[in-house]
């Protein structure tokens, strides 16, 4: 069975129409959800509103085709030459398997998400994430493209570390992007869900904490697919939904569908980004 997984992932590397159904797919299914089972409803276009968001998913998508080859040069190259943490410790493939997917959340979702917000030139970057004010699955995307270098970098990084295979880095980013879209999904989650899954997956509910428009909650919850690196590192908090609003308290919220402000943002010397 490991092997067809990684047989099937490893070819996503020469297919990127398929890596881009993938994103598809995730978005229509959870935009489907939530038009069924909204959690908040708000009183908004979700065509229009999924405008700026699909741009930025847009520019994403071409900064990380851009750092592709890198990404599968520097996997091969970690291979070859047995360079990195999970080619130096021999290990029975599944457990490899499992420790390289939880350490690439954690050095290329859970560190560098951290890193932004405790960073100020890369958190001005980062604000455009938090500017949306009705955070549904489109949202998940909503990255400038500035940020989306550095996530980029972040990820080639993580590679070296570990010195992941290739079919582990397509399996990882898969996997990502469809969680994404699910914590940022504007669906009901019961509570039994966070009560059990909740403490491995980064649920919807737990990532809206983050959304909310003032600190301490901006700065927690930074897991993507894992919930257990919050609750370990002491970044883990936990607020009422009913209490939550989205946006930014530093920023312009009325302005969080204009495409032009949101891209000057990280260089708009007015706004205050002190943390």
């Amino acid at each position: 069975m490991l092997e067809t997984i990684q047989n099937y992932f490893t070819s996503l590397e020469h297919n990127p129409i398929q890596r881009a159904l993938i994103l598809a797919f995730g978005i229509t299914f959870f935009w489907l959800i939530e038009i069924a089972a909204p959690l908040f409803n708000f009183n908004y276009n979700k065509y229009k509103h999924a405008g700026i968001n699909l741009f930025f998913t847009l520019t994403t998508i071409v900064v990380n085709f851009g750092f592709a080859i890198i990404m599968v040069k520097a996997s091969d190259w970690t291979v070859a030459k047995h360079f990195g943490l999970l080619q130096i410790v021999p290990l029975n493939p599944w457990l490899q398997a499992i420790l390289g997917l939880l350490l690439l959340d954690f050095i290329g979702a859970y560190l560098v998400h951290m890193i932004e917000h405790k960073v100020k030139f890369l958190w001005k970057f980062h604000m455009v994430h938090h500017a949306d004010t009705k955070v549904d699955t489109t949202t998940g995307n909503r990255h400038h493209p500035g940020e989306s270098v550095v996530r980029a970098v972040f990820a080639i990084i993580a590679v070296f570390i570990l010195g992941t295979p290739i079919w582990m880095v397509m399996l990882y980013q898969s996997l990502s992007v469809v969680l994404t879209q699910f914590n940022h999904a504007n669906i009901r989650i019961p509570k039994w869900f966070d009560n059990t899954f909740g403490f491995i997956i980064v649920s919807p509910n737990m990532h809206r904490i983050h959304h909310h428009i003032t600190r301490p909650q901006t700065d927690s919850n930074y897991g993507n697919i894992f919930s257990f690196w919050d609750r370990l590192l002491g970044t883990y908090n936990e607020t009422p939904m009913s209490e939550i609003k989205y946006g930014l308290d530093v920023l312009d919220n009325s302005m969080d569908q204009s495409l032009a402000y949101q891209l000057k943002a990280p260089f708009d010397k007015t706004i205050k980004s002190d943390y």
